[in-house]
């Protein structure tokens, strides 16, 4: 029975009342505020008009308050009948927020103090036929922190290390502070009698195309007066049809068994083939009457993490069913700082969005959520890897505390068994950054204590993994492994050089350095970093207009106001200024810091993964910093609040698309074209290579016959700049890369910075055909840079957009909007760097 309805919800000052007063079962809540269920307080008040949109200017301040008072929900519901001696009823609630206590019919039942944790409460001699009532109490999370030690470090704030949530509720360096309090997640009745299922376990011992072994673990817990327990399980392919099945007894409450699948359909990530997964019913017999079922979709296949390479050198690279897999993916934060009211419909955009740019991996981070099952049977479906961190990020957490060790420990042991069956899920993680800046903070003196939550990483939660989920890999931390946590040569690495300065080689012991200047800061450092895997890295753009203009006053609405600077919660905003100034220049308005911003990310991330996808034999992977954005707010994300994606997504369409067409060229320098092939196929055919002015007028044309191998990368050779340009000057080039012949797009190439670039005026036009919903975009007289397609509406979709076309090309675009709303073509408008904006025409 799930628990959705009639829930509402009441603030009281600490102390105010007596909780058995609030809690008692003949409350009149009638005057109480309605309020959803999954949800939160701050969405309740917003719905109801209570409070002003927190999102909006700087009003989040303004509902400050919310984290300081004691907050009541309450629900009835009917029984049809008194429960009997044989039955167990209980009371799951799968996400509270964050210190509570539960009562029934005005008995208090247990407390909670976790959000990341499943509670469960047997109510079975508590609720009777007709009607019963739920309360829960939350109190304000000072009661529960103010008289413990603080930590020496904890990023942003020193109250959240004794707290078990999302630590971004405290604000980060791309998010507000808005500390949520509610019921987060479902809640349901479930009616038990015998005996149920504690736990159905089912993992691949080993698969190929012949025969694939599927070890299952079962564990049952049985209650007063139960017989004798049986199971019976099956495995069911995509047509319903049975290829395995077993039965037999539990002793002791458990039995293991394997299922033999002949001729399996494997489990890929989309970009590799088919994400076939199938259906383990598993059914729980007492005395031969069932009493308890599991049904759930697993995925036939196997991956490992390799740490050492055939050589014997060190690696860090992901195998899919043998497959050696080029990770290409972002990392992913909770899709709202509002979490329990996001809908289910944003977690499938925002996943799509990922596929539909050729990512296969998403990194969930430490600072969020273990996220809800949404996204991962999402993933399961739509074939993309996921990296589990768990939640434990930039800070020092306190496990000389049994209370709070014990505390950690059911939170993993909750999430282990939650998520293991997901044939997405590739690895799980310990923290985010701890140990690589528990070292940089120890050596700068900033810390002076014990590394208090090393046991954690280092003991807890491997031994937990080794009893409940002993064939996923773990990994103690990220970055982690050499001499210096964020050691190129060892492990996984955080690209910091880029964006924040830090200066590397470092190793242990060593101060750290940051380098706040041009230099320090430029994407060009990427070409320095021969990392085995890139999990974090990335640059600031601005989200785009629509979604900025949204949420901030229009008295505010320029570019260098106090509201525009707001909207970036990063330390020292000088960092984007001087990445700009060494690429675009420095912008003079919001429009040029929209423009200018956008293009270095996009340029900036190009030219990262470029580097790394040449350098796939070392390196493994690249995880974008960050996928999407948890409020309208100027970060690293690659799509804005409002499900807009900015020009460095439709870049990563192509420069993570399997089959990459590639340039390396520094100015001045040889002219490198490469092609990586990511497919497990090889290939043969011409690439070419061709050099316009910036009139559209062909230069230089280059046909290269290529042969590249299956999962491979080939250089097909280097030229003079000179060569190549023909005396034309390089800051008035543009360069292609295509392959007519293969499925692969077409890669441009400026042979200068942005602000170096002798850009003609270019002249567009477009129309829009109201029937097909295409727009037509041209451009004349000379080649159009970033030409950006707007539209006033959120979550709209576009085939590209933030393309350039050179003189006389045209190109058809096709934009929907994702949540079958009318478009607004009327407004379509369309621009360039080096092209006045206009709106498009409308045609049937």
């Amino acid at each position: 029975m799930l628990l959705s309805d009639h829930w509402r919800i009441q603030q009281y000052e600490v102390g105010e009342k007596p909780p058995l007063t609030i809690a008692d079962a003949d409350l009149d809540d009638r005057f109480w505020i309605s309020a959803s269920v999954p949800g939160d307080v701050h969405s309740t008040l917003i719905e109801r008009k209570l409070i002003d949109h927190p999102y909006y200017g700087h009003n989040d301040i303004h509902s400050r308050w919310v984290e300081q008072k004691e907050w009541w929900y309450r629900t009835r519901f009917q029984m049809d009948a008194d429960p009997t001696k044989q039955e167990r009823w209980e009371l799951i609630f799968e996400g509270l927020d964050t210190h509570a206590t539960v009562y029934v019919n005005g008995l208090e039942m247990g407390t909670a103090g976790n959000m990341h944790r499943t509670y469960v409460y047997d109510v079975s001699r508590v609720i009777h036929q007709g009607q019963n009532t739920i309360a829960v109490r939350f109190d304000p999370l000072y009661l529960h922190h103010r008289d413990k030690a603080l930590m020496q470090w904890s990023s942003y704030t020193k109250e959240r290390p004794w707290i078990r949530k999302a630590a971004m509720n405290y604000g980060w360096d791309w998010g507000p502070r808005i500390v949520t309090v509610g019921i987060w997640g479902k809640v349901r009745l479930e009616r038990h009698a015998q005996a149920k299922f504690e736990g159905v376990y089912a993992y691949t011992k080993h698969c190929d195309e012949q025969q694939a072994n599927i070890n299952v673990e079962l564990e049952a817990r049985k209650y007063r007066g139960c017989g004798h327990l049986t199971y019976r399980a099956c495995l069911l392919d995509a047509d319903q049809q049975v290829v395995a099945q077993a039965e037999g007894e539990l002793q002791g409450g458990k039995a293991g068994f394997s299922l033999q699948v002949s001729q399996p359909q494997l489990w890929w990530t989309h970009d590799l083939g088919k994400p076939y997964l199938y259906q383990l019913e598993t059914v729980l017999l007492a005395d031969g009457v069932e009493v308890d079922r599991r049904e759930q979709r697993i995925g036939i296949r196997t991956v490992e993490l390799v740490l050492e390479d055939e050589q014997g050198e060190p690696a860090f690279a992901f195998h899919i069913n043998g497959v050696k897999l080029f990770a290409k993916g972002s990392n992913w934060i909770p899709v709202d700082n509002l979490i329990g009211a996001a809908p289910d419909s944003r977690y499938k955009h925002l996943i799509m969005l990922g596929v539909e740019a050729n990512m296969n991996m998403l990194r969930i981070w430490a600072g969020g959520i273990y996220e809800k099952d949404v996204f991962y049977d999402l993933c399961d479906e739509l074939g993309l890897l996921v990296w589990q961190d768990f939640a434990f990020a930039n800070a020092l957490f306190p496990d000389y505390n049994a209370d709070f060790v014990e505390n950690v420990r059911q939170e993993a042991i909750c999430n282990i068994q939650r998520l293991r069956n997901h044939a997405s899920l590739a690895l799980w993680c310990g923290n985010n950054e701890i140990d690589w800046l528990y070292d940089m903070k120890s050596s700068s003196g900033e810390i002076t204590t014990p590394f208090y939550g090393e046991t954690i990483y280092h003991e807890i939660l491997p031994e937990l993994l080794e009893q409940l989920d002993p064939a996923r890999p773990y990994w103690p931390s990220s970055p982690y492994g050499g001499n210096d946590a964020n050691d190129p040569n060892h492990g996984d690495r955080h690209n910091w050089q880029v964006w924040h300065g830090s200066v590397y080689p470092r190793k242990f012991g060593e101060v750290p350095l940051l380098d706040y200047s041009v230099e320090g800061v430029t994407f060009k450092n990427y070409k320095k970093d021969f990392t085995l895997f890139s999990s974090e890295f990335g640059m600031h753009a601005s989200a785009t207009k629509y979604t900025l203009e949204r949420n901030i006053p229009e008295d505010q609405f320029y570019w260098g106001s106090v509201e525009m600077a707001y909207r970036n919660k990063d330390t020292n905003h000088q960092k984007g200024i001087l990445l700009m100034e060494g690429f675009t220049g420095v912008p003079q308005d919001l429009d040029e810091y929209i423009q200018f911003s956008m293009l270095t990310q996009a340029e900036g991330l190009k030219y990262g993964i470029e580097h790394y996808r040449r350098n796939k034999m070392r390196t493994s992977g690249s995880l974008i910093w960050q996928h999407g954005d948890s409020w309208p707010g100027t970060s690293w994300s690659l799509i804005d609040y409002e499900l807009l994606p900015k020009a460095s997504y439709y870049y990563a369409r192509k420069f993570y698309h399997p089959l990459l067409l590639s340039l390396n060229h520094e100015p001045d320098e040889l002219l490198e074209v490469w092609v990586i092939n990511d497919q497990l196929t090889s290939l043969s055919g011409q690439v070419i290579m061709e050099v316009f002015d910036m009139q559209g007028h062909s230069i230089h044309r280059m046909e290269l016959h290529t042969e590249v191998e299956a999962n491979g990368a080939v250089k097909l050779g280097e030229w003079d700049e000179k060569q190549v340009l023909q005396g034309l000057p390089p800051e008035q080039a543009v360069l292609k890369l295509s392959a007519p012949a293969w499925d692969c797009p077409d890669n441009v190439y400026y042979l200068r910075d942005a602000k170096d670039v002798q850009l003609s005026p270019s002249i567009i036009r477009a129309s829009y055909n109201e029937e097909t919903g295409q727009l037509l975009v041209q451009a004349t007289e000379a080649v159009a840079r970033m030409v950006q397609i707007s539209i006033p509406q959120g979550n709209v979709r576009m085939s590209d957009n933030y393309f350039d076309l050179l003189a006389g090309e045209q190109r058809t675009v096709d934009i929907r909007q994702a949540d079958g709303e009318a478009l607004d073509y009327q407004h379509i408008i369309v621009a360039a760097l080096n092209a006045e904006e206009v709106v498009a025409t409308v045609t049937r």
